[in-house]
């Protein structure tokens, strides 16, 4: 029987997961000691930096998928 790699094992996983978790969580607590000094005003906001990089990320992976249904072809595209 051969072993899982030690990244596929789910208890590793949700290790990770919890790990990620805390790392971006103290991200933004440490706004509270290291107040942010923003460019434009509204990046100086509580959290600012988390939310909009949630938001970013939403966007890409929606544009992705819009993109992919343009662009997608049927499975007999190459086909002769």
């Amino acid at each position: 029987m051969t072993e899982r790699h030690w990244l596929t094992r789910p208890a590793t996983i949700r290790k990770l997961w919890i790990a990620g978790g805390i790392v971006l969580a103290s991200t933004v607590a440490a706004q509270v000691a290291i107040p942010p000094h923003g460019y434009f005003g509204l990046d100086e906001l509580f959290g600012f930096n988390a939310g909009f990089g949630l938001l970013t990320c939403i966007a890409m992976v929606l544009f992705a998928k819009a993109l992919g249904f343009l662009l997608k072809r049927k499975d007999t595209y190459y086909d002769d």
